[in-house]
């Protein structure tokens, strides 16, 4: 046997036996890498095999072991925002829980102002109901602000509308919901009793002149006419009573009129203002009030 043959054999074992304990790529001769024989390349393959199954085994294992807890906690985290974004849609302090309980009482407040001005109409009973119509527009813009008293009074309107036909819908608007209207605005812009009355008395006086008017267009009569011919004779004969032989003009007549029916939607708007104001301190909201002093004291 070749010496240096054998030698050469004993050091490429050596030389391989280092590389599989340091699990370093091993460097061959260049004599072997540019001239291997058939037997040198079995061996190579033979030997070299375990070490790359080992390595690609190990590379795959650590990607993915350092892969998944990346996604892990992604996914965990993005569970954790819906779930916080979830409880944020439902809070009670938030934006659209409050939106959606805005809507519900507005409509709740329209269904029952609705129907009861429409039983209370068809069973003869308005006069002694009709202070309350306005309640929920009231109670509305004073809880969610202006525009929910407007929503529900046109709520109102459009429910008549459809039970009732639009003649019940005009006359809540003219006589009670333009009413509630203004009463809200004021009480909720914060504006004193004097003011709040006045409106409010000068907005009924229009509603129960308009629906005079549309009365007297529904029965073909001049209601209005009749009305200031009633208060002429009636104080011509007061005149001529107490030895006055003088006959007031029209301008008068009317002037005297306009004064009466403002003198009695004030009377009405004061008597609204005292029990809504009872109403409210009992419901906790005396707080959102501008009562005047006497009536804040005797509360």
């Amino acid at each position: 046997m070749n010496p240096l043959k054998i030698k050469l054999h004993h050091h490429r074992c050596h030389h391989h036996q280092l590389c599989l304990n340091s699990k370093i790529t091993p460097t061959l001769p260049p004599l072997l890498l540019f001239h291997p024989s058939q037997k040198q390349k079995s061996n190579f393959s033979v030997s070299y095999t375990p070490l790359l199954f080992s390595f690609t085994k190990y590379a795959k294992a650590s990607a993915i072991h350092s892969e998944t807890p990346f996604f892990a906690n992604k996914k965990i985290e993005e569970e954790e925002e819906e779930s916080r974004d979830f409880e944020e849609y439902l809070a009670e302090d938030g934006e659209v829980y409050q939106k959606t309980l805005r809507l519900v009482e507005c409509a709740m407040f329209s269904a029952v102002s609705g129907l009861a001005f429409l039983l209370s109409n068809s069973l003869a009973i308005e006069k002694y109901f009709a202070c309350f119509f306005a309640l929920p527009i009231v109670l509305s813009s004073m809880r969610w602000g202006i525009a929910a008293g407007r929503k529900t009074m046109v709520a109102t309107a459009v429910l008549l509308f459809v039970l009732s036909g639009p003649v019940k819908a005009i006359t809540y608007l003219l006589l009670h919901g333009l009413l509630g209207f203004a009463m809200g605005t004021s009480w909720r812009s914060q504006t004193s009793w004097s003011t709040s009355v006045f409106l409010c008395s000068f907005v009924r006086a229009v509603g129960a002149v308009g629906y005079v008017l549309i009365s007297s267009f529904l029965i073909g009569e001049n209601i209005l006419n009749l009305i200031t011919i009633n208060i002429h004779a009636l104080l011509t004969y007061m005149l001529t009573s107490f030895g006055f032989n003088a006959i007031p003009s029209m301008n008068l007549i009317y002037f005297i009129f306009g004064f009466l029916l403002l003198l009695n939607c004030a009377f009405f708007v004061f008597l609204l203002h005292l029990l809504y104001a009872l109403f409210f301190t009992r419901l906790g909201m005396k707080d959102s009030l501008r009562l005047p002093k006497w009536l804040a004291a005797a509360i």
